[in-house]
């Protein structure tokens, strides 16, 4: 009988230990993300839209946004509301841009054409320990809360 206390005791802590590690881990990705986060440029739409639409000598030349377009995961950010929105894409100029024009999440977009404040930051997969833009944004996601306090209608891709 006491060896049967003794394997419920192990087991225990065995669970505590598991669950203990997962905290530990989920705390270190929600470090990255914000390191990451806080390591790039925040922008108003006003200021992406400027960045985005500059072209390389003028009229008829390449656009910055064609040229220097990434694989990323951008955080939309509502700071009337405090609601952010997470997304990535492999252009992610061309994902932010689509937002912030309507051929986005209407939500986020009903909000910004009617006044809310909003910043940008984008982050390139490149620059991160992630192995894929759907583990990045996954982690985004989860990190901002933006399931259940956002605009985002998943928690991400789970491919």
């Amino acid at each position: 009988m006491e060896f049967m206390y003794f394997l419920v005791f192990i087991f225990i802590v065995f669970i505590i230990l598991i669950f203990l590690f997962q905290a530990h881990q989920q705390k270190i990705i929600r470090e990255q993300i914000f390191e990451l986060a806080n390591n790039t440029l925040e922008l108003t739409p006003e200021e992406f839209f400027e960045i985005r639409n500059k072209s390389f000598g003028g009229r008829g030349n390449a656009l910055y946004s064609n040229n220097y377009n990434f694989a990323g995961v951008y955080i939309l950010h509502n700071k009337s509301k405090e609601l952010y929105y997470i997304g990535q894409g492999k252009q992610v100029l061309n994902r932010v841009n689509s937002h912030l024009t309507g051929k986005g999440n209407g939500d986020v977009y009903a909000d910004y054409k009617y006044g809310d404040y909003w910043t940008i930051k984008m982050i390139a997969l490149k620059n991160t320990s992630f192995n894929t833009l759907n583990e990045l944004e996954r982690y985004a996601i989860e990190t901002y809360d933006s399931y259940n306090k956002g605009y985002n209608k998943t928690r991400g891709n789970t491919k």
